[in-house]
């Protein structure tokens, strides 16, 4: 997506979210398939709770917590890929800052041997910020389970 609409923000953006989009999908459809045999749902049906009403009232709120912790875990990962683009140069272009494309200077320039700093702080920071987000998604993966 990125070579064809070509190196940018924009199109870095637009093509993280396409690939992430079918882990929602699968996320999605595994919950409510699940949900939908549980004894509450079963009860809500015996009871004469329309398929609307099971839906609003029982299976989003229930499956709502699985997606929360999908989307902490997945901002990591897209972390990862943004700067994987930028260092191959299809992520943000100069001006605008983004940590693949500062590693990638600092490669391309020869500092990482004579400024090791150059490398080190992006390097690190990257790391820093997707431990940052799984560590967030594991907490709200405890504190959202209802069996815990």
């Amino acid at each position: 997506m990125v070579t064809v609409k070509g190196p940018g923000l924009q199109s870095t953006m637009v093509a993280i979210g396409i690939v992430q989009i079918p882990i929602y999908i699968r996320l999605i459809r595994s919950v409510v398939l699940s949900l939908r045999e549980q004894e509450f749902i079963q009860a809500a049906r015996a009871l004469g709770a329309t398929p609307v009403h099971i839906l609003w009232q029982h299976i989003l709120p229930a499956g709502l917590a699985p997606v929360v912790v999908q989307s902490s875990l997945s901002i990591g990962t897209a972390t990862l890929e943004a700067a994987g683009l930028g260092f191959l140069g299809l992520g943000a272009q100069p001006p605008i800052p983004e940590l693949g494309t500062m590693l990638a200077d600092a490669f391309k320039g020869g500092y990482s041997l004579s400024s090791p700093w150059t490398t080190l702080f992006p390097g690190l920071f990257i790391t820093l910020m997707v431990l940052a987000f799984n560590l967030l998604g594991d907490g709200l993966r405890d504190g959202l389970d209802p069996r815990s």
